[in-house]
């Protein structure tokens, strides 16, 4: 008993060495065109298997199933679906900027609909695809076996056009992939003319005639300079937009009319999309999204609102969806049975090296056919002159095969003379046949000689390779469809476009809760405070625009970047959500202060903070406007030990008053404190004494209210004059002592606030006490007083922190 010879060999070795075999063929014998005529083998497959079955374009359509049937049992023995697939690709005008097959029959749609079964279709070869199998009995390429070597098949087509850039490609496979666009055939006729007349020309040289890509669905293309780097090298990036028009009706109304799609972009999922986002509220202003596609063309409408801003919606739209795409070349082809990235002049060049070999092969055949007439015409020619010699001797002959070999022995004919002379008929003995046959030798004569020119000189060769292709260009070519723009536009999308304008009541809490309520809401509340967790309060109360931002400071120095139509809305009574569900802060971080903007631009706008060390920094507004806000930013650099004690936004104009923990205050003109830029950390705003720290830091000006009240640690409030009491000094002073120093158990300032006589300060200590006095039940006192004691300390704690209550006619912290 014989048994199996098994190989004992590593996993790794076997997979690698299968998969390179598997990975080769799918290179060379599926995914990827030839250089030469553009075709992958399954789209050869089909057009030579229509072509060998008279399914031309000059004759009746047939069944689609019968040539998939015919493709499979004879060249392609791969699946039923892929290779209608591909027959159907060949015949979509939206894919293929020249198709290949017609069909009749539901061959899909631009919405991605798939083609009717193709027991239902039926097809024949397009115009077109007889060019590029032109010649292709004249032994112009290479044949090889099918699979079941019952049959032969090209393995190139002549390809009379440069298949390849006229139609493009796309295709992935193993290692490589590629995409090349469809360009114009007329453009790309006279790049190869001009190749082949200037063989040294550059690509800048080509691109003289070449625009750039042209493809089956218009639009338009931006960026010169990657439709440059694309045709240098092979790879490069362009975007592809939908061509589109604003158009106003008689209301006075806008629309925006698309009528051009970028290449393969679905117009279904893409007019889903864009109703999605109007539905969503992502874009404002657009009142509908209508597909009003009919047979006469591509027709998609977007109605708008009334006074809506139809290019903002317009560049919304180009951003958020497909109606504008990037498009990368990868133009890659297999070159001499190997997958090369190719630039624009080298694929000509491929294609030019080709068509000589076609030409030549032609041309040879032809001469050889030529050269065989004319030595049989010649023969007739001597036969008619001596022709009743000829009859007498094949009369005297036994059989067919013995009158020929007779007339080569008496006469000198050769074989093929003698063939032709007793295969001859009678009625072409009549006295015009002998001019006939003149005439034909003579024409012989001369188209052997123009072979024989054509086959000696290169010039000429390029000469019939030019006369063909402009043939080709005057009966196929048609105006451009895609429009090429030099630069990329670069899109700006308006607030007001994406975000409805409209007041809202904005509230965020100390221990960071954060909500907008609509008007209507916080009006329907019968108590307007805030919802919120006990030992909390209201950091920030106001009505804003949902087009405004937030800027949210920590004491980390840090800001969170908050547009307020992104805070979640709320009905006014519900709690709000903490501000990490919007920018993730650190756990042991806390908000100390909220800065409401409208427009960053605004002129002579600052925003201010103050360092628990002693430090003063101002920065122009404008350099805190974000466009990338998912993390918090930074507002300003501190040291290792310090954090922000406060922050606000200024006009330039103002004071800025400082307080320190041990009882020492100034004011000084914020101008001291020059502008810097947003990482900078800014300068001394106070001379502290060692362990002192700052407590507090506001800003003041003339019509603010001008009474500062201070609260101890100990629960003591005092009110005085900032304007007689605190005179401006300049920074980085000790300032003045704004308490009665006492050698026992000190008092130590826990908060400042300006108040008004209709203000309330609120008290919290470190017991969890909270303590509400009336500025207006404060009396007015010096420096020198402690003030009144409103906590009991010893039973409730120390103060650990002051706020004011938020009043309805309070002004923001910009005032």
């Amino acid at each position: 008993m014989s048994r199996e010879k098994l190989l004992d060999l590593p996993l790794e070795e076997v997979i690698g060495d299968r998969f390179g075999i598997y990975s080769k063929y799918i290179i060379q014998e599926r995914a990827l065109p030839d250089v030469r005529d553009g075709l992958k083998p399954v789209q050869r497959r089909i057009l030579y298997a229509m072509f060998r079955d008279g399914n031309t374009s000059d004759k009746p359509f047939r069944k689609s199933a019968k040539t998939v049937g015919n493709v499979i049992g004879n060249y392609h023995p791969h699946g039923d679906s892929s290779v209608y697939e591909a027959m159907v690709r060949m015949s979509q005008d939206w894919k293929v900027r020249m198709p290949l097959i017609e069909m009749h029959g539901n061959n899909g749609s631009l919405d991605g609909d798939p083609a009717a079964a193709m027991r239902y279709t039926e097809a024949r070869l397009s115009k077109i695809s007889s060019e590029l199998l032109r010649d292709l009995d004249a032994k112009t390429v290479e044949f090889v076996s099918n699979f079941d070597d019952t049959l032969e098949e090209p393995i190139v087509l002549p390809s009379k056009f440069p298949n390849l850039l006229v139609n493009g490609s796309t295709g992935i496979s193993a290692g490589y992939a590629t995409e090349i666009p469809p360009h114009s055939l007329e453009e790309i006729v006279d790049a190869t003319i001009m190749l082949m007349e200037q063989p040294q020309c550059s690509v800048d040289d080509l691109m003289k005639v070449v625009k750039g890509p042209d493809f089956p669905s218009g639009g338009i293309v931006q960026g010169i300079d990657g439709i440059r780097k694309a045709y240098r090298t092979g790879r490069g990036k362009i975007m592809l937009r939908a061509r589109t028009m604003v158009e106003t009706l008689r209301t006075g109304r806008q629309q925006i009319v698309i009528t051009e799609l970028p290449y393969e972009v679905n117009k279904a999922l893409l007019v889903k999309k864009m109703d999605e986002l109007r539905l969503d509220h992502k874009v404002e202003g657009v009142a509908e999204v209508r597909d009003e596609t009919d047979r006469t063309g591509m027709r998609v409408v977007v109605e708008l609102k009334k006074d809506a801003d139809s290019q903002g919606i317009l560049n919304y739209y180009f951003k958020n969806t497909d109606l504008q795409i990037s498009y990368n070349f990868n133009m890659v082809a297999i070159d001499h049975k190997a997958p090369r990235q190719l630039g624009l002049k080298e694929i000509l060049e491929a294609y030019i090296e080709h068509q000589k070999n076609v030409v030549t092969r032609r041309s040879q055949y032809e001469l050889q056919k030529s050269r065989e007439r004319q030595h049989i015409v010649q023969g007739l020619i001597k036969a008619v002159s001596i022709l009743d010699d000829v009859i007498r001797v094949i009369r005297a002959s036994k059989d067919k095969k013995d009158a020929k070999q007779n007339l080569c022995d008496s006469f000198g004919f050769s074989e093929m003379q003698a063939e032709a002379i007793v295969n001859l008929q009678l009625y072409r003995l009549t006295n015009t046949d002998i001019l006939t046959l003149r005439k034909e030798e003579e024409e012989l004569i001369q188209t052997i000689s123009r072979l024989e020119g054509i086959l000696g000189s290169e010039k000429k060769l390029i000469s019939v390779i030019k006369k063909e292709l402009n043939e080709i260009k005057t009966k196929y070519a048609d105006v451009r469809r895609t429009t090429i723009e030099d630069e990329i536009e670069e899109i700006k999308i308006g607030l007001e476009v994406i975000v409805a304008s409209e007041d809202v009541m904005v509230s965020l809490t100390k221990h960071g809760y954060i909500k907008r309520s609509s008007l209507r809401s916080f009006a329907a509340s019968s108590d307007d405070s805030v919802t919120m967790k006990d030992t909390d309060h209201v950091l920030y109360q106001h009505e804003m625009n949902t087009t405004d931002t937030l800027l949210v400071v920590t004491n980390r120095g840090r800001y969170l970047y908050i547009p307020i139509h992104e805070i979640p809305d709320k009905r006014w009574k519900d709690l709000g959500q903490h501000v990490t569900s919007i920018v993730q802060i650190e756990t042991d971080e806390q908000i100390i202060s909220a800065l409401p903007v409208s427009d960053f631009s605004e002129r002579n706008r600052f925003a201010a903070f103050i360092t628990r060390l002693g430090m003063v920094k101002r920065t122009e507004l404008s350099e805190y406007k974000a466009q990338r806000y998912s993390k918090p930013l930074t507002a300003l650099k501190l040291k290792k030990d310090d954090e922000c004690v406060s922050a606000f936004i200024t006009d330039g104009k103002r004071d800025i008053l400082v307080a320190t923990r041990f009882g020492y205050g100034l004011r000084f003109a914020e101008e001291d404190a020059g502008t810097v830029g947003i990482r900078a950390a800014g300068v001394k705003a106070i001379q502290l004494k060692p362990d002192d720290f700052v407590v507090g830091g506001l800003t003041y000006f003339d019509k603010m209210p001008s009474d500062l009240m201070i609260v101890t640690d100990r629960g003591s409030v005092k009110k005085m004059s900032v304007e007689s009491q605190l005179e401006r000094m300049t920074r980085a002073r000790r300032g003045l002592i704004m308490l009665r120093e006492l050698k026992t158990r000190p008092h130590r300032i826990a908060g400042i606030e300006l108040v008004d006589e209709f203000d309330t300060l609120s008290l919290l200590t470190d017991r969890f006490k909270m303590v509400q006095v009336a500025a207006s039940d404060v009396r007015k006192s010096d420096r020198y007083n402690n003030g009144s004691f409103i906590v009991d300390q010893d039973e409730d704690g120390d103060v650990v922190e002051v706020w004011k209550s938020q009043r309805d006619d309070e002004q923001s912290g910009s005032e």
